[in-house]
Parts: structure tokens; sequence; C-alpha cells
């Protein structure tokens, strides 16, 4: 049995707390290069897309570094990809930020959209509400994980053609309003909130990601 550890690129396109997502990955047992490049982040093993800050943002950066289309060739290849926070949003179709609409990578149909809650952002620790053959959330239970957002997924659209398996889509609520908290669909993984600030839990969902690598 081989005990090489799997590669991972955590993609530098200017946003994301990249410094601690990479410590946080290689604490979970990767080799991890945090990189803009194209190539190197193609051959990779797993790809890390991290994000913080406003949608419109995020995109620009993204596509500046062809990261777009960088992730678009992994998925197409069965190349693991994990979207973290504004990493995941990005994901989406689109995002509306002031009522201003920008095109995201359209990997899933959907809106990125403010929060309809009381108190905005939400920032802290929450539950999740896993499907139970969830392979990311697999051990954690009941576990709390840290979410820092004003905007998220509240609605799925995704329809399936019945010859394709169905995302697992986990779910969480904050002041009556539940949103998507992670999505697991082949290769491409996404959480909305922070697994490198989340402690032990996010340390575990890292592993059961890594996992998948090999």
């Amino acid at each position: 049995m081989s005990t090489e550890r799997p590669r991972v690129v955590v993609l530098d396109y200017g946003s994301g707390n990249l410094r601690s997502a990479v410590r946080a990955v290689e604490r979970a047992g990767a080799e991890v290069e945090l990189t803009g490049d194209f190539e190197t982040a193609l051959a990779a093993d797993g790809l890390v897309v991290p994000g913080v800050g406003a949608y419109a943002a995020c995109m620009a950066g993204l596509r500046a570094i062809k990261g777009d289309r960088l992730i678009g060739r992994r998925l197409a290849g069965g190349r693991p990809v994990l979207g973290i926070c504004v990493g995941m949003q990005i994901l989406f179709a689109r995002g509306v930020e002031h009522g201003v609409e920008t095109a995201g990578c359209d990997e899933w149909p959907g809106v990125v959209e403010r929060l309809q809650a009381p108190v905005v952002p939400h920032m802290g620790w929450n539950t999740v509400e896993a499907p139970a053959d969830s392979r990311l959330f697999a051990g954690l239970g009941t576990e709390r994980f840290y979410f820092v957002h004003s905007y998220g997924v509240r609605s799925w659209e995704l329809v399936t053609n019945g010859r394709t398996t169905a995302p697992l889509v986990t779910w969480a609520e904050h002041g009556g309003d539940r949103f998507v908290a992670a999505v697991e669909n082949g290769p491409l993984t996404a959480t909305q909130f922070h697994p490198e600030k989340s402690g032990d839990a996010g340390a575990a969902l890292l592993r059961n990601w890594i996992g998948t690598l090999t």
C-alpha cells in the first residue's frame, strides 16, 4: 500500500484565508501547494477553492487566472474540487449582491442571495443537517461548524435527468432561514462554512475529503 500523501493545490486567486486553508489541509494529511498556476492546479489530486468577500470580486479574481475554466476541466476529468465559503457560492449559476447580478461558474443551477434572517451576517458556530449517506460528514454526527456569511443559496434548483446521481445537499438554518451548508456531487464538493476555522470537526471533515482523493 502506498504511503504517499495526496497532492492538493489551494488556489491562489486573490481571495480567501489562504494560509489558514493551506495549514488545515496539510494537517489533515495532504501535501499542499498554494498557487494560481493553471497546469499545476489541473494536475493536482485535489483542488481547494477558498473565497471570502464579495461574489463579484471573487469571480473577477477567478476569471483573471482562468480558474473557472480550470474547475470545469478538472470536473470533466473527474478530478476532485472543494469549494469553501464564497468558493462554494461561485460554483452556482449566479450571485446577487446589492441589486447587482454576477454570473458564476454555473456548475450547479441556483442563485446566491442575501439571507432573510433578523441578524445578518450569520457569524459563529452552527449545526448542519447532513444526509445519512454523506461521506463528507461521516462520523461527525451533530458536530458544529464555523460560519461567516451574509449570502447563501436558499433553495435547491437542480433537477436530475434520471441517469445521474442526485447531489447530496446538507442544510443549515439561521434565524429561521434555511440555506445550503454543503454539497457533495461526484468530484465536486463544497461547504458554506469554514472547515479551517471549525476545530476538530473541520479537521475531521477535511480528512474525509482527502480520503476520497486516494
